[in-house]
Protein backbone atom coordinates (compact mmCIF):
# COMPACT_ATOMS: atom_id res chain seq x y z
CA UNK A 1 0.00 0.00 0.00
CA UNK A 2 1.21 3.31 -0.84
CA UNK A 3 1.67 6.43 1.89
CA UNK A 4 -1.56 7.91 0.70
CA UNK A 5 -3.45 4.72 0.84
CA UNK A 6 -1.65 3.86 4.25
CA UNK A 7 -2.79 7.44 5.11
CA UNK A 8 -6.15 7.52 3.92
CA UNK A 9 -6.60 3.99 5.43
CA UNK A 10 -5.58 5.67 8.72
CA UNK A 11 -8.19 8.20 8.28
CA UNK A 12 -11.32 5.58 7.40
CA UNK A 13 -9.66 3.76 10.99
CA UNK A 14 -10.12 6.75 13.04
CA UNK A 15 -13.17 8.01 11.51
CA UNK A 16 -11.65 11.67 10.98
CA UNK A 17 -11.87 13.82 7.86
CA UNK A 18 -8.55 14.42 6.21
CA UNK A 19 -7.35 17.43 5.26
CA UNK A 20 -4.98 18.03 2.26
CA UNK A 21 -3.97 21.32 1.72
CA UNK A 22 -2.23 22.84 -1.09
CA UNK A 23 0.94 25.37 -1.80
CA UNK A 24 2.04 26.55 -5.17
CA UNK A 25 6.10 25.74 -4.71
CA UNK A 26 8.44 28.94 -4.85
CA UNK A 27 5.45 31.26 -3.49
CA UNK A 28 6.20 33.63 -2.18
CA UNK A 29 10.03 31.79 -2.68
CA UNK A 30 11.68 28.09 -2.74
CA UNK A 31 12.58 28.62 0.92
CA UNK A 32 8.88 29.96 2.52
CA UNK A 33 7.86 26.58 0.47
CA UNK A 34 10.27 24.81 2.83
CA UNK A 35 9.09 26.29 5.87
CA UNK A 36 5.27 26.78 5.31
CA UNK A 37 4.81 22.36 4.57
CA UNK A 38 6.09 21.52 7.97
CA UNK A 39 3.90 24.27 9.24
CA UNK A 40 1.02 22.33 7.20
CA UNK A 41 1.89 19.55 8.89
CA UNK A 42 2.56 20.57 12.51
CA UNK A 43 -1.24 22.10 11.98
CA UNK A 44 -2.82 19.12 10.79
CA UNK A 45 -2.11 18.94 6.98
CA UNK A 46 -2.64 14.98 6.54
CA UNK A 47 -0.99 15.49 3.09
CA UNK A 48 0.32 18.29 1.29
CA UNK A 49 0.05 18.92 -2.66
CA UNK A 50 2.48 21.21 -4.30
CA UNK A 51 1.70 23.18 -7.49
CA UNK A 52 3.86 22.46 -10.27
CA UNK A 53 3.84 26.51 -11.84
CA UNK A 54 2.69 26.75 -15.49
CA UNK A 55 1.78 29.25 -17.34
CA UNK A 56 -1.22 28.57 -17.98
CA UNK A 57 -3.78 26.93 -15.34
CA UNK A 58 -6.76 26.86 -17.04
CA UNK A 59 -8.83 25.12 -13.62
CA UNK A 60 -7.41 27.34 -11.30
CA UNK A 61 -9.00 30.85 -10.15
CA UNK A 62 -7.40 33.92 -10.02
CA UNK A 63 -5.29 33.50 -6.56
CA UNK A 64 -3.67 30.59 -7.49
CA UNK A 65 -3.06 32.24 -11.52
CA UNK A 66 -1.34 34.92 -9.53
CA UNK A 67 0.87 32.41 -7.38
CA UNK A 68 2.14 30.64 -10.17
CA UNK A 69 3.05 33.64 -12.71
CA UNK A 70 4.97 34.45 -9.34
CA UNK A 71 6.27 31.47 -8.72
CA UNK A 72 7.58 31.08 -12.52
CA UNK A 73 9.12 34.47 -12.39
CA UNK A 74 11.20 33.48 -9.95
CA UNK A 75 12.57 30.44 -11.89
CA UNK A 76 10.51 27.69 -10.52
CA UNK A 77 10.88 24.84 -12.74
CA UNK A 78 10.02 20.97 -12.59
CA UNK A 79 13.47 20.24 -11.48
CA UNK A 80 12.86 22.91 -8.55
CA UNK A 81 9.61 21.30 -7.36
CA UNK A 82 11.39 17.71 -7.35
CA UNK A 83 14.01 19.36 -5.41
CA UNK A 84 11.97 21.09 -2.56
CA UNK A 85 10.17 17.50 -2.42
CA UNK A 86 13.80 16.08 -1.56
CA UNK A 87 14.50 18.63 0.40
CA UNK A 88 11.58 18.23 2.45
CA UNK A 89 12.36 14.38 2.92
CA UNK A 90 15.34 15.18 4.13
CA UNK A 91 14.46 17.30 6.61
CA UNK A 92 12.56 14.56 7.83
CA UNK A 93 8.92 15.04 6.21
CA UNK A 94 7.05 11.82 6.48
CA UNK A 95 3.42 12.76 5.38
CA UNK A 96 2.31 12.07 1.72
CA UNK A 97 3.20 14.62 -0.84
CA UNK A 98 1.32 15.20 -4.28
CA UNK A 99 2.66 17.13 -7.25
CA UNK A 100 -0.45 18.93 -8.55
CA UNK A 101 -0.20 20.51 -12.29
CA UNK A 102 -0.58 20.05 -15.96
CA UNK A 103 0.62 17.56 -18.28
CA UNK A 104 2.62 19.83 -20.68
CA UNK A 105 5.65 20.02 -18.23
CA UNK A 106 5.47 16.46 -17.51
CA UNK A 107 5.40 15.51 -21.15
CA UNK A 108 8.53 18.62 -21.87
CA UNK A 109 10.49 16.41 -18.78
CA UNK A 110 9.75 13.14 -20.03
CA UNK A 111 7.26 10.69 -18.62
CA UNK A 112 9.20 8.20 -17.37
CA UNK A 113 11.83 10.30 -16.19
CA UNK A 114 9.73 12.22 -14.84
CA UNK A 115 7.91 9.17 -12.82
CA UNK A 116 11.63 7.86 -11.75
CA UNK A 117 12.59 11.90 -10.55
CA UNK A 118 9.12 11.87 -8.28
CA UNK A 119 9.79 8.87 -7.10
CA UNK A 120 13.35 9.19 -6.60
CA UNK A 121 12.47 12.59 -4.64
CA UNK A 122 9.80 11.19 -2.23
CA UNK A 123 7.12 12.23 -4.13
CA UNK A 124 3.54 9.44 -3.57
CA UNK A 125 1.28 10.82 -5.77
CA UNK A 126 0.40 12.94 -9.52
CA UNK A 127 -2.35 14.96 -9.66
CA UNK A 128 -2.54 16.27 -13.54
CA UNK A 129 -5.35 18.32 -13.88
CA UNK A 130 -5.76 18.27 -17.67
CA UNK A 131 -4.77 14.55 -18.61
CA UNK A 132 -8.18 12.63 -19.11
CA UNK A 133 -8.30 9.49 -18.23
CA UNK A 134 -8.70 8.29 -22.14
CA UNK A 135 -5.36 9.82 -22.63
CA UNK A 136 -3.28 8.42 -19.74
CA UNK A 137 -2.07 4.89 -20.43
CA UNK A 138 1.80 6.54 -20.54
CA UNK A 139 1.71 8.09 -17.41
CA UNK A 140 -0.31 5.70 -15.58
CA UNK A 141 1.79 2.84 -16.92
CA UNK A 142 4.93 5.06 -15.56
CA UNK A 143 3.01 5.39 -12.24
CA UNK A 144 2.54 2.44 -11.59
CA UNK A 145 6.29 1.21 -12.36
CA UNK A 146 7.50 3.51 -9.58
CA UNK A 147 4.67 3.43 -6.85
CA UNK A 148 3.49 6.52 -7.62
CA UNK A 149 -0.84 7.02 -7.26
CA UNK A 150 -2.05 8.68 -9.79
CA UNK A 151 -5.20 10.97 -9.12
CA UNK A 152 -7.80 12.07 -11.33
CA UNK A 153 -10.50 14.85 -11.02
CA UNK A 154 -14.20 14.26 -11.35
CA UNK A 155 -16.94 17.18 -11.56
CA UNK A 156 -20.70 17.62 -10.76
CA UNK A 157 -21.01 17.52 -14.61
CA UNK A 158 -18.75 14.29 -14.87
CA UNK A 159 -21.36 11.54 -16.44
CA UNK A 160 -21.68 8.21 -14.72
CA UNK A 161 -19.39 6.71 -17.77
CA UNK A 162 -17.17 9.17 -17.10
CA UNK A 163 -16.84 8.45 -13.20
CA UNK A 164 -16.97 4.68 -13.85
CA UNK A 165 -13.79 5.11 -16.26
CA UNK A 166 -12.11 7.25 -13.65
CA UNK A 167 -13.14 4.64 -11.00
CA UNK A 168 -11.03 2.11 -12.76
CA UNK A 169 -8.20 3.78 -13.43
CA UNK A 170 -7.71 5.80 -10.49
CA UNK A 171 -5.66 5.46 -7.44
CA UNK A 172 -4.68 6.63 -4.02
CA UNK A 173 -7.88 8.34 -4.03
CA UNK A 174 -10.14 10.75 -6.68
CA UNK A 175 -10.41 14.39 -6.46
CA UNK A 176 -13.86 15.27 -6.49
CA UNK A 177 -14.58 19.02 -7.85
CA UNK A 178 -16.73 20.34 -5.53
CA UNK A 179 -18.96 22.68 -8.10
CA UNK A 180 -18.28 23.42 -12.09
CA UNK A 181 -15.72 26.46 -11.85
CA UNK A 182 -12.36 27.33 -11.27
CA UNK A 183 -9.96 26.80 -7.66
CA UNK A 184 -10.93 29.95 -5.21
CA UNK A 185 -12.61 30.29 -2.07
CA UNK A 186 -15.83 30.90 -2.05
CA UNK A 187 -18.69 31.46 1.03
CA UNK A 188 -21.03 28.51 0.34
CA UNK A 189 -20.72 25.21 -0.91
CA UNK A 190 -22.71 23.67 -4.08
CA UNK A 191 -26.36 22.49 -2.83
CA UNK A 192 -25.49 19.43 -5.54
CA UNK A 193 -22.15 18.13 -3.78
CA UNK A 194 -24.27 15.49 -1.88
CA UNK A 195 -25.48 14.42 -4.85
CA UNK A 196 -22.50 14.48 -6.89
CA UNK A 197 -20.51 12.25 -4.27
CA UNK A 198 -22.98 9.83 -3.99
CA UNK A 199 -22.83 9.20 -7.84
CA UNK A 200 -19.60 8.84 -7.50
CA UNK A 201 -19.48 6.28 -4.61
CA UNK A 202 -21.89 3.97 -6.45
CA UNK A 203 -18.84 3.61 -8.65
CA UNK A 204 -15.77 3.37 -6.12
CA UNK A 205 -14.64 2.53 -2.94
CA UNK A 206 -11.40 4.59 -3.06
CA UNK A 207 -11.13 7.55 -0.78
CA UNK A 208 -12.84 10.30 -2.12
CA UNK A 209 -11.43 14.21 -1.18
CA UNK A 210 -13.30 17.01 -2.02
CA UNK A 211 -11.99 20.31 -3.42
CA UNK A 212 -12.37 23.74 -5.00
CA UNK A 213 -14.17 26.42 -2.87
CA UNK A 214 -13.12 25.20 0.52
CA UNK A 215 -11.61 27.51 2.88
CA UNK A 216 -14.04 27.65 6.43
CA UNK A 217 -14.61 25.05 9.26
CA UNK A 218 -17.94 25.12 8.52
CA UNK A 219 -17.21 23.74 4.95
CA UNK A 220 -15.13 21.00 6.46
CA UNK A 221 -17.85 19.81 9.12
CA UNK A 222 -20.49 19.72 5.83
CA UNK A 223 -17.84 18.00 3.68
CA UNK A 224 -17.35 15.18 6.39
CA UNK A 225 -21.13 15.04 6.74
CA UNK A 226 -21.26 13.86 3.25
CA UNK A 227 -19.43 11.25 3.55
CA UNK A 228 -16.14 12.66 1.89
CA UNK A 229 -12.72 11.02 3.11
CA UNK A 230 -10.98 14.09 2.62
CA UNK A 231 -11.00 18.50 2.02
CA UNK A 232 -8.49 20.00 0.01
CA UNK A 233 -7.63 23.49 0.84
CA UNK A 234 -5.67 25.37 -1.74
CA UNK A 235 -6.66 28.84 -2.39
CA UNK A 236 -7.67 30.27 1.31
CA UNK A 237 -4.11 29.32 2.09
CA UNK A 238 -2.50 31.34 -0.56
CA UNK A 239 -4.80 34.56 0.25
CA UNK A 240 -3.53 33.94 3.81
CA UNK A 241 -0.02 34.15 2.90
CA UNK A 242 -0.46 37.24 1.19
CA UNK A 243 -2.17 39.01 4.06
CA UNK A 244 0.74 37.37 6.39
CA UNK A 245 3.74 39.65 7.02
CA UNK A 246 6.60 37.63 5.73
CA UNK A 247 7.88 36.30 9.64
CA UNK A 248 4.33 35.06 10.70
CA UNK A 249 3.70 33.17 7.61
CA UNK A 250 4.46 30.21 8.75
CA UNK A 251 2.59 30.45 12.30
CA UNK A 252 0.01 32.12 10.43
CA UNK A 253 -0.66 28.85 8.03
CA UNK A 254 -0.59 26.32 11.32
CA UNK A 255 -3.07 28.18 13.30
CA UNK A 256 -5.10 28.23 10.27
CA UNK A 257 -4.91 24.87 9.88
CA UNK A 258 -5.46 24.11 13.49
CA UNK A 259 -8.60 25.73 13.22
CA UNK A 260 -9.90 23.49 10.33
CA UNK A 261 -9.20 20.70 11.77
CA UNK A 262 -10.93 21.69 14.90
CA UNK A 263 -7.58 21.52 16.90
CA UNK A 264 -8.60 25.23 17.87
CA UNK A 265 -11.02 27.76 17.75
CA UNK A 266 -11.08 29.50 14.90
CA UNK A 267 -10.34 33.11 14.93
CA UNK A 268 -10.69 36.67 12.79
Amino acid sequence: MSRIGEAMAGLRAEGRLGLIAYLTVGYPDVESTLRLVPALAAGGADMVELGVPFSDPLADGATIQRASHHALGQGVTVAVCLDVVRRLRQEGLTIPLLLMGYYNPVLAYGIEEFARDASDAGVDGLIIVDLPPEEATAVQTACAGRGLDLVYLLAPTSSDERIALVAAQASGFVYCVSLAGVTGARRDLSPRLAEFLARVRRHTSLPLAVGFGISRAEHVQAVARLGADAAVIGSAIIDLIDRAAPGERAEEVREYLEALSGRRSAHG
